[in-house]
């Protein structure tokens, strides 16, 4: 797509400083996550709840005194202190719905301002720094025509995935084949003829929406660069852009169908491409002297490996190798710092974290080594935030702790940050968290399934209790054993919980990733079923005693699974699900009708097979009484996906309730309703399961 066809640039919108007091009320039981070191090392910004929202907090690395930065109401979600130090990046989600906003600030609290997202109907996605701090890269998701975000049934053309955009995309206007063992429901068409285009409407929009990344200077000194525009994108970010600005790394396309992109910023013309993997968006990074791409890819694997790609000066790739990868095991995140002599990498071992940092290969066809494998106080690793002078921030989760922060010296001893919480202060004192243990269990079709069970305190052996069932989201997200709040208040009801990762999770490989696809969700629905058969055999769950809760994705399976299985739970809790596929698309972001495309089936090629894998196809079997829990500002899912099936339980005589959550979208991010969702959930099980081990 052509610059003169996309809305104009984005322009900073100056902001009253927050002054750096703290928020008047701060709680003692709170998170600290997503970590972003100063060029020294020496001061650390990162998002923390202490005061009931995530906000933006910068302190001392190893002293006291953290403070807020931002004290306003909206979500923080994502942070960047720039390579020079003058500004820290951050996402806001106003309202905590799903339109974000990219603000820039001084390090003390100064300067603030937007610098994409503040028009109205768009949203912006924080890229990465140029390595010398002078730009930051940011992603503008443009409204449709009409300037409404979501709503309309245009999501998705027939014939085609995306539409072909003319400024550095990959040829072709469909993803590309996947080069595993499945494929998607609803081959691509021919390209559309040119009277099908998206042609510019009056106000500069392509008529079905873009994706736009800019570089915008936050001192305002130079114009935003345009790097890459796509008509119909699914996702966009960049990753990467090499020292002397030739190059940058972008990530784009649908789950499913993720590429690595190398993008001539002059000219626009990629010079590389790749299928990377999905989880987390920083895929990789360039070597100093911009000749050697490391990517986290699992292209023609089963698990992701840390790849190494030798380019050419024009950024062709011309050497493809694995530095380091295993079988039984993928690679979650990747951290290389600017000089690019190390990395950080840190392998998913079923659910938990081994971190390692290695020595990178300085030639083709080496492995990366030697490696140091620290010994980690919690079982989970969510973010890395590596030093230039060796160590690094991690970001931590465990069973027994919220999210903390701790820094790895250069020999790689881990120390919690002094204001990051204590493991104590998981919980008030009384009743400590519950440490889960994994379960394996088979599917009737033979597919081995994970989980994770969380027995309540007082349960015996051999003394069958109530049992919910917990369905993550996604599909493609995966159980942890980490501290849920909403775990701890089901157990403290005498409520055991089994977290099972059905097919369609990751961390399985890519063969359980793409279980799922088309008509395999109807086993995917199968799965919750076997799953509580499981742990009915094992003696854990009582049989007469079982519920099922999910949210996002896991809403959709729980609505599933209440009309699939109509005589097997005796009540549910759907949070934020989908519970008619052809409404969900109809209703939700451009972008993310495109890549829930790739996941669930095109809404007009899979018409007939979209309908009967929704909840509302067989609404009339549903017997358990149901909860829906929705943000009202949710926009990825709507609230009348809850609405509908609510009202249609209703109208069968079947109890029903909704809660509306104000000021939260489909993440619900705010202490207070964070608060009355847990206790509204567990107030709905334990009154249909009732509490205790069975007589």
């Amino acid at each position: 797509m052509s610059p003169e066809r996309t809305r104009p640039a984005p322009g900073p919108v100056r902001l009253a400083d927050h002054g750096g007091g703290d928020p008047p009320t701060l709680l003692t039981v709170h998170g600290c996550w997503y970590p972003s070191a100063d060029p020294t090392g020496e001061h650390v910004a990162f998002i923390c709840d202490r005061a009931g929202v995530p906000q933006l907090w910068s302190g001392p690395a190893r002293g006291a005194g953290a403070h807020a930065l931002d004290g306003g109401p909206d979500p923080v979600t994502e942070v960047a202190w720039s390579p020079d130090g003058r500004w820290i990046a951050y996402t806001t989600a106003p309202g905590g719905g799903e339109h974000t906003r990219v603000l820039a600030v001084r390090p003390d609290g100064t300067g603030r301002q937007v610098l994409a997202g503040a028009e109205p109907g768009s949203s912006a996605h924080l890229g990465c720094w140029t390595r010398d701090g002078a730009a930051l890269a940011v992603t503008v998701a443009q409204p449709p025509a009409g300037g409404a975000g979501h709503g309309g049934p245009g999501h998705l053309r027939a014939g085609t995935g995306a539409p072909p955009g003319e400024r550095g995309t990959a040829p072709g206007a469909a993803p590309p084949g996947r080069d595993g063992p499945a494929t998607l429901l609803g081959a691509p068409g021919p390209p559309p003829a040119p009277e099908q285009e998206p042609g510019p409407s009056p106000d500069g929009d392509a008529a079905g929406g873009a994706l736009t990344a800019y570089l915008v200077d936050p001192d305002g000194t130079h114009a935003p660069v345009l790097l890459f525009s796509e008509a119909g994108a699914a996702s966009l970010r960049v990753c990467d852009v090499t020292a002397e600005g030739r190059l940058a790394l972008l990530r784009r396309g649908p789950r499913g169908h993720r590429e690595a992109l190398v993008l001539d910023i002059a000219s626009g013309r990629t010079a590389f491409a790749l299928h990377v993997a999905d989880g987390d968006p920083w895929i990789g990074r360039f070597s100093a002297d911009a000749r050697t791409l490391w990517l986290r890819s699992d292209a023609e694997r089963e698990f992701a490996a840390l790849l190494r790609v030798r380019l050419d000066a024009d950024g062709t790739g011309r050497e493809l190798s694995v530095a380091a990868g295993r079988e039984d095991s993928g690679l979650d995140l990747l951290s290389v710092p600017a000089h690019g002599r190390w990395a950080f990498l840190a392998w998913n071992e079923q659910g938990t974290t081994r971190l390692e940092r290695t020595a990178l290969p300085a030639a083709a066809g080496e492995e990366a080594g030697p490696r140091h494998r620290p010994d980690l106080p919690h079982e989970v690793v969510t973010r890395i935030a590596p030093l230039e002078q060796g160590g690094l921030f991690a970001a931590l989760s465990g069973s027994r702790r919220r999210p903390g922060i701790w820094e790895l010296d250069r020999g790689l001893v881990p120390a919690r940050a002094p204001w990051s919480a204590r493991d104590a202060d998981a919980v008030p004192p009384g009743r400590p968290p519950v440490r889960p243990v994994p379960l394996r269990c088979r599917a009737r079709d033979g597919l081995v399934l994970g989980g994770w069970y969380y027995r309540a305190p007082g349960h015996g052996p051999g003394r069958p209790a109530p049992c919910v069932i917990h369905l993550h989201g996604g599909p493609e997200e995966q159980e942890r054993p980490v501290f849920d709040p909403l775990y701890h208040e089901l157990l403290g009801r005498g409520l055991d919980v089994f977290a099972p990762d059905v097919r369609g999770s990751s961390g399985w490989g890519r063969s359980f990733v793409d279980a799922d696809l088309g008509a395999g969700r109807f086993a995917a629905i199968d799965d919750v079923a076997d799953c509580a058969a499981h742990v009915v055999e094992l003696g854990y769950a009582d049989p007469l005693r079982l519920g099922v809760m999910g949210r996002s994705y896991g809403g959709y399976l729980t609505m599933a699974s209440l009309v699939w299985h109509p005589h097997l739970f005796r009540a549910g809790v759907a949070v934020c699900g989908m519970s008619d596929l052809g409404t969900f698309f109809a209703g939700t972001e451009p972008w993310i009708a495109r890549s829930a495309a790739a996941k669930y089936g095109h809404p007009e090629h899979d018409r007939d097979l979209l309908r009967a894998l929704s909840p509302m196809s067989r609404v009339e079997r549903l017997r358990a009484p149901v909860l829906a829990v929705h943000g009202e500002h949710d926009t990825n899912v709507p609230p009348t996906e809850s609405e509908q099936f609510v009202r249609a339980a209703r109208e069968r005589g079947v109890p029903a309730r909704q809660l509306t959550l104000r000021d939260e979208g489909h993440e619900f991010l705010r202490a207070d309703n964070r608060r009355l969702y847990r206790r509204t959930a567990a107030d709905w099980l334990e009154g249909h399961l009732g509490p205790g081990p069975a007589a």
